[in-house]
C-alpha cells in the first residue's frame, strides 16, 4: 500500500487567485509546523510542487527520515491563465459567466489561457500513479496546493469535481489518502494537528 499525506502549502495571505504565479508562504507558525511535522511519518518521500510557496512549505516539514525528491511541475495549483492575480470579484466582473461556471461545473472549463479541472487532474494523476508504481509500499509526503489536494481527493472517493470541491482543505492541513492494487481510500482529509 502507497500512503499519501498531501500537505497544503502555508498561508500567502492573497486576496486573489494564486495558480502559477510564484508567491512565498508564511512558515510564521513554528507550532503548527512542528505539530504537523510530528503528524507525518518518520520515514517517508517528500516531494512538492515547484513553486516556492510549496517547497519552502516542504523543506520546512522536512524530518531526518525524509528523503527529498526533486520538486515537481505536475504538482502545480490550477492554471487560472489571465485571472491569476486578479481579485474575485474582478474576474466575475470580466469573465461572469464563465468565472461562474468554472467554479459551478468544473470539468472542462478553463480560465482564459489557463487550465481546466479535468487538465489538472490528468497531469497530476499521472504523477501520482508514477510515484505508486515506482513505490508501491512508501509512505509519500506531497506538499501541494488546494486545487491539487482536492483533485486526488476526488479520485478517492469516487466523487465528481463539484462534490470534490466542497471540500475544506486548510494551509498546511494533512489530508492521508491510500492506494493499494488500483482502489483508492480516504482516511483523512484536511486535519490539522
Amino acid at each position: 500500500m502507497t500512503v499519501w499525506h498531501w500537505v497544503r502549502h502555508g498561508p500567502t495571505h492573497e486576496k486573489t487567485f494564486v495558480g502559477w504565479r510564484d508567491v512565498p508562504a508564511d512558515l510564521s507558525d513554528t507550532g503548527l509546523i512542528d505539530r504537523v511535522r510530528a503528524h507525518l511519518p518518520d520515514k517517508a518521500l517528500l516531494v512538492s510542487s515547484d513553486l516556492v510557496r510549496a517547497r519552502e512549505t516542504a523543506l520546512a516539514l522536512q524530518g531526518p527520515g525524509h528523503r527529498l525528491l526533486a520538486p515537481h511541475s505536475d504538482l502545480r495549483e490550477i492554471h487560472f491563465g489571465a485571472w491569476d492575480g486578479m481579485h474575485f470579484k474582478d474576474v466575475a466582473a470580466r469573465d461572469p459567466e464563465l468565472s461562474r461556471a468554472f467554479w459551478e461545473k468544473p470539468g472542462d472549463v478553463q480560465a482564459p489561457g489557463g487550465e481546466s479541472w479535468n487538465q489538472t487532474r490528468a497531469r497530476v494523476d499521472a504523477l501520482v500513479d508514477e510515484l505508486n508504481t515506482q513505490h508501491p509500499q512508501a509512505h509519500i509526503i506531497a506538499v501541494a496546493h488546494f486545487g491539487v489536494i482536492l483533485t486526488q481527493v476526488q479520485r478517492a472517493l469516487g466523487v465528481t469535481a463539484y462534490e470534490a470541491m466542497a471540500h475544506k482543505i486548510d494551509n498546511i492541513s494533512v489530508t492521508r489518502l491510500t492506494h493499494e492494487s488500483g482502489i483508492w481510500q480516504a482516511a483523512q482529509i484536511n486535519h490539522v494537528p
